[in-house]
């Protein structure tokens, strides 16, 4: 599964450029400890070289000589001791910013390496920190989650990364739950990199455990927290296999959505401290989200081993809220690469025909705040409260939507199938209802998959990806 350039970057702002766009070539030069913001649309480009000094992109090291494209990003390029930047093509907006986050970014690596030092004694590895970024949307959890990873690999590490971000992907497509490893540097152009579960990787990345959420925000629906509970034991016992990711520990990234929190209650916060024993919560971008969770967890964590330290983090003045428009381009770009690569590294996805039996499909059914609430780990009674109907294939059921394959046999109970991981995703370009057949697009050859596959409502119908 491949990510875009920028995926999963926090949105950097949009205030009115004091340079034209102009696809003539020009020098930027950065100060000290200052960044260049900017925020290219998905029909320009914008490309970068480093002509001197050092710079990096969210964490990871610019080359020298080196020309980066960026296409459908918001980002920013921060140097710690000065450099030259040569910038050509188009842009919506950019700007060099003097006041950044990366200090702060800087002195919260220093705290973590401190602990993962620490998780090593007598010659036993302990689990090291286990953090969890929470905050608005549009805050810049991602990015700090990014520029985070980045600064544990260049000091050695193997870090767990965790998205609990439905509305976006990490080696997947919106709309998946993800969890992977990183011991290589994370690519600039190519954001997370990209998942052998797709196609040939041009970055070494273990392969990601996936799970199907399917649904747009923690609220919808009845399998949020036992998603959460699913990838904790399944990312704890990857971790007890993987002593250089054990030390180095994991970081969660999550949804905005879970840090609205109602009448004061974050249960899904809360869910997800639980389950993953957090012990290291960072706050972005809320005095409010911070107070809270400060007096929540210093009031019932009485145990030094069992304690959370709620730490909180300005937000980032580049920061600016994404328009439904670039977040959706974002989503169907996300998709496309999925199964046809990008630019060198192209994919060459299967079509094939599946008669309608072939599919053994299942809709989430919409739920409601009180089942999601009431979940407790162990709590597979699914007989009062079905968590999927079966599917019958038809062109506004099916067409232009994504199908995820899981592991899980379309017999197993449904709680079978809904904690099954994800083999891949399927795009489902069109159905003949008169011939109860449909045209199918897999990232790998073969027989359509006999697996149980789960139809989500988001991310919302891709039309158009096979012309």
């Amino acid at each position: 599964m491949i990510s875009l350039p920028g995926l999963n970057l926090a949105s950097q702002p949009v205030e009115p450029s004091t340079v034209p766009a102009t696809t003539v070539q020009r020098t930027q030069d950065l100060a000290a400890n200052t960044e260049y913001r900017f925020e290219v649309s998905f029909s320009r480009t914008l490309t970068v070289k480093l002509q001197s000094g050092t710079a990096e992109f969210f964490g990871t090291e610019l080359a020298p000589s080196t020309t980066y494209t960026f296409q459908g990003t918001k980002g920013a390029i921060f140097t710690w001791h000065g450099c030259k930047l040569e910038i050509g093509g188009e842009v919506e907006s950019d700007y060099v910013a003097e006041e950044t986050p990366m200090m702060s970014c800087a002195n919260l690596h220093f705290a973590l390496e401190s602990l993962r030092d620490r998780s090593v004694s007598s010659g036993s590895v302990e689990m090291g920190p286990r953090v969890l970024v929470v905050g608005p949307e549009n805050s810049g959890k991602t990015s700090l989650v990014k520029t985070l990873t980045s600064y544990a690999v260049k000091s050695g590490r193997q870090p767990m990364v965790i998205n609990l971000d439905p509305r976006q992907g990490m080696l997947s497509v919106p709309g998946s739950f993800s969890a992977a490893a990183y011991s290589s540097i994370v690519d600039i152009e190519e954001g997370w990199g990209s998942s052998p579960i797709s196609g040939p990787s041009p970055i070494p990345v273990k392969m990601p455990l996936v799970y199907h959420y399917g649904l747009k925000d923690p609220e919808e629906g009845k399998v949020f927290k036992p998603l959460v509970t699913r990838m904790a034991l399944a990312v704890t016992s990857r971790l007890e296999e993987d002593h250089a990711s054990k030390q180095a520990g994991f970081i969660i990234d999550s949804s905005g959505a879970i840090s609205q929190g109602k009448n004061g209650a974050y249960e899904n916060i809360e869910h997800i401290v639980s389950e993953f024993s957090v012990n290291v919560l960072i706050t972005l971008g809320s005095e409010r989200l911070y107070s809270d969770l400060t007096r929540k967890f210093s009031s019932q964590n009485r145990d030094p081993s069992e304690s959370v330290s709620v730490i909180r983090l300005d937000k980032s003045g580049g920061c600016v809220d994404r328009s439904e428009e670039y977040m959706r381009s974002l989503r169907h770009a996300q998709i496309r690469e999925y199964f046809f690569g990008k630019g060198d590294e192209t994919l060459a996805p299967s079509s094939q025909t599946a008669d309608f039996a072939d599919l053994n499909l299942f809709n989430i059914l919409p739920g409601n705040d009180n089942h999601n609430a009431e979940y407790r780990p162990g709590d597979y009674d699914v007989s009062m409260a079905p968590i999927y109907e079966k599917v019958t294939p038809s062109v506004v059921a099916i067409q232009n939507k994504l199908l995820a394959v899981t592991m899980a046999s379309p017999s197993d109970r449904q709680e079978v199938i809904r904690d099954a991981s994800v083999r891949g995703y399927i795009y489902v370009a069109d159905v003949d209802e008169v011939k109860k057949k449909v045209k199918l697009l897999s990232p790998q050859p073969g027989q359509t998959p006999g697996n149980a596959m789960v139809l989500g409502s988001w991310p919302e119908d891709v039309p158009g990806l096979v012309s």
